[in-house]
């Protein structure tokens, strides 16, 4: 069956004998599928869609795909359907409709649910109609089945014929493609890289939509920015920014697009646009500006490729194995600079073995100290969070301790460090480990609780009386949260005092108001904070190293030092990579 339209269609228009049709009256549907039966090759859209057929028709019949249809609903009562005629989306902004991430959890989990109950598994060749029908009618929950089957299709990487062959039944059987199916194999077009494909589904979306979800602009945009015709990928980019800030994916494509057909202008401008709405670029985005460098004698780009690296240690972010590599080989292709880059790990002394070159050091400034420890107390220790658990009466008594002290050099969170072994009662624990830290005529201070002082099994009075030989003690509540008072005597006795606790300090550092204060707490953190990581009773008690240098990407204008992730290394937000490549100019 052969469709006339303004754009040739070449990888969808043949089915073979997966003949489908548009929509026309019903009469005239049902002439057409007779006579596409019979037929052994037969060209056609992919998909029928519910807009004006380009095949001639009467006047009363298009007058008829403007109405209203009715359908059957399972109880026989009719129900108004949307319009032929209508040309936006089902729900084109559904994103901000009240109830609408309800509605697509529930969806997505009904789906799932549905798929798992019957272990739907597509097949491996395309299906006949009679075929599709069969195997419908062996699924339980047959009104979810194309949904079910082409999720599926889309999990399993199915092949393309596989799942135009599904359409073709759900063509045949309702004279129709909904949208969802027809997102769903747009999906599995993007994802196979089936261009043919996707500049069908493309040119039919937008002659039967004014408008589409935002998911479906992403998956255009992603796969239109590899071909040649990426342009319209700043189009589809223009229609979301009309109702939503593009995601760090959208306008990683477009740049992506733009770099591929050596638009550098553009995609700097994208690439600061998306900073500016402070999306942080994904990992691979920024690799394509590397790998294009090395192809690209530019000094804007080299400029571009330099403040990226800025960009990367301003904000703590660390590369991939994949993205260090194109670094690295994006420096050895400089011509006339003779960069070579070596990957190595840092001692403990922060000197690179590579270079000798000492890393920064990881203690903040005086200036970067003062505004944190004033933003903690702010936010953290005064703030409302704080208050739940400890009153302010009883933060301001432990404020006059400290002050009325001289500084510690070292603050121990008690019952973090009591409990960290079952070898021995609590107050013996945490004994050993004042005793320990008293041998190096250090200023101790030990935050506890008061039922501490009741000379319980675990907490024996005489121990609790030698450890207050060796060190301070400030008993709060047993209600009471010690983590602010933790940071609190820290902070207040100065930039060289440390505190010993395994808490990480998470929740505390989510109440920070911006990310540079969150940076600044994280650089502070693992310069200060002591991890007890061996405790054998009477025997052994060691600490972990406390990071001298400071773990992000650092330059002296002859060397460059980055710390990247191992590709098969999980790394948690609280910690810092330990692999490094170390670039130097010759």
């Amino acid at each position: 069956m052969a469709f006339f339209h303004p754009t040739s269609f070449s990888g969808l228009q043949t089915l073979g004998k997966y003949p489908m049709f548009w929509p026309v009256p019903r009469c005239q549907q049902l002439f057409a599928v007779l006579r596409l039966l019979n037929r052994k090759h037969v060209k056609c859209f992919p998909f029928t869609t519910t807009s004006q057929s380009a095949i001639p028709m009467d006047p009363k019949a298009t007058h008829m795909l403007s109405t209203e249809t009715k359908s059957k609903g399972r109880d026989g009562e009719e129900k108004e359907g949307r319009a032929r005629g209508d040309t936006s989306s089902p729900h084109p902004f559904s994103l901000f409709s009240a109830g609408a991430a309800k509605r697509r959890s529930k969806n997505q989990e009904e789906l799932l649910m549905i798929s798992k109950k019957n272990g739907i598994c597509p097949p491996e060749k395309p299906l006949c109609v009679a075929e599709w029908e069969e195997l419908k009618g062996e699924f339980k929950g047959s009104s979810k089945f194309e949904d079910v089957m082409l999720e599926q299709m889309i999990n399993c990487n199915s092949s393309i014929d596989v799942a135009k062959s599904l359409l073709s039944m759900v063509a045949m059987r309702k004279g129709d493609i909904s949208y969802n199916l027809l997102v769903k194999y747009l999906a599995l077009c993007v994802r196979q890289e089936q261009m043919a494909e996707v500049y069908d589904v493309y040119d039919i979306m937008k002659v039967r939509f004014k408008t589409l979800e935002t998911g479906a602009y992403s998956l255009l945009i992603k796969g239109l920015s590899g071909s040649n015709r990426w342009r319209e990928t700043l189009l589809l980019l223009q229609e979301i920014k009309k109702v939503m800030t593009p995601s760090k994916g959208n306008y990683g494509d477009c740049i992506k697009g733009a770099l591929n057909n050596q638009e550098i202008n553009l995609a700097c401008e994208l690439y600061h646009e998306m900073l500016a709405k402070d999306l942080i670029p994904n990992l691979d985005t920024l690799q394509v500006f590397f790998d294009t460098g090395k192809c690209m004698k530019d000094d804007q780009l080299k400029s571009e490729l330099l403040g990226i690296l800025l960009y990367l240690r301003e904000n703590q972010l660390y590369p991939g194995e994949a993205l260090m590599q194109s670094i690295k080989l994006w420096f050895e292709s400089i011509p006339g600079e003779k960069w070579e880059g070596h990957l190595t790990a840092i001692k403990n002394s922060g000197k690179c073995p590579v270079c000798n070159q000492n890393l920064e050091a990881i203690h903040l400034s005086q200036e970067e100290y003062n505004a944190l420890k004033e933003k903690i107390i702010k936010d953290v220790i005064q703030g409302t969070d704080t208050f739940r658990k400890t009153s302010p009466q009883e933060l301001e008594e432990f404020q006059n301790f400290v002050e009325n002290h001289p500084p510690y050099d070292i603050v121990i969170d008690g019952l973090n460090v009591a409990n960290v072994s079952n070898r021995r009662n609590q107050s013996q624990t945490l004994c050993d480990v004042v005793f320990h830290l008293a041998q190096q005529n250090l200023r101790l201070l030990v935050l506890g609780r008061k039922h501490m002082l009741t000379g319980s099994y675990s907490w024996k009075r005489h121990i609790v009386a030698a450890m207050q030989k060796k060190a301070d003690f400030f008993f709060a509540e047993n209600v009471s949260e010690d983590d602010p008072f933790l940071l609190y005597a820290t902070l207040h006795s100065g930039n060289h005092c440390k505190f010993l606790t395994r808490d990480l300090l998470r929740d505390h550092k989510a109440c920070l108001p911006d990310n540079l204060t969150r940076h600044l707490f994280f650089k502070w953190q693992r310069g200060h904070q002591m991890v007890l990581s061996h405790y054998w009773p009477g025997k052994r008690i060691e600490f972990q190293p406390v990071l001298t240098y400071d773990t992000v990407v650092q330059t002296t204008g002859d060397t460059w030092h980055i710390p990247y992730d191992e590709q098969l290394v999980e790394r948690y937000s609280y910690e810092v990579p330990t692999k490094w490549l170390c670039l130097q100019r010759k």
